[in-house]
């Protein structure tokens, strides 16, 4: 199992297009942070994607040519970066990137080495099961049947059952103490 720097984790979600991976993906983001996991969540885009509207002061930086902006408020913040004909990062620089967190949920990366679930939905633009090829498939999460699979099958729905299977299989998943609750912890021994 593969887990970032700081030993987190790493589950990913993966599907063909219009599998529901989008759907499971923040179903169980919001369910594991419910049962108090600080949870980080890395989503691969196949095209050029825009995080800034085009009149934002942020959007008038980078046409002005700045190749890195850094948005910065009381509640989140966000740096992008351009690529200028680079390649993209890859996969383990972006997990490298991480703050500590308890568990990291993946979108996409479908032939990155790390435990899958994979999504899959009758409406689905392709119906090729992925779990045939991939060996890190570790359950599938359907709207339909799955036959003769030989994985663990849920139905996209069942995000506690999904979550507890996940528990079991990583983890346990349990929220980290800070280091602070640490030291207190061990005054009292």
């Amino acid at each position: 199992m593969m887990r970032t720097p700081h030993g987190a984790p790493i589950i990913g979600i993966a599907g063909w297009k219009k599998s529901g991976k989008t759907t499971l993906s923040v179903r169980l983001i919001e369910e594991f942070a419910r049962r108090g996991l600080k949870v980080a969540s890395v989503k691969h885009a196949h095209h050029a994607f825009q995080i800034d509207d085009q009149e934002t002061d942020s959007a008038r930086h980078r046409r002005a040519g700045a190749r890195q902006v850094a948005v910065i408020s009381a509640r989140r913040w966000a740096l992008i970066s351009e690529l200028d004909g680079a390649p993209e990062p890859n996969f383990d620089e972006v997990i490298a990137s991480l703050d500590p967190c308890d568990l990291v949920v993946v979108e996409g990366y479908k032939s990155a080495p790390i435990y899958k679930i994979e999504a899959r939905r009758s409406a689905s633009i392709t119906q090729t099961p992925l779990a045939v090829d991939d060996p890190q498939i570790i359950a599938i999460a359907a709207d339909h049947d799955v036959i003769d699979s030989g994985l663990p099958t849920f139905t996209l729905d069942d995000i506690s059952g999904i979550a507890d299977f996940l528990d079991s299989r990583l983890g346990p998943l349990r929220p980290a103490r800070s280091p602070r609750a640490a030291v207190r912890d061990e005054e009292h021994l």
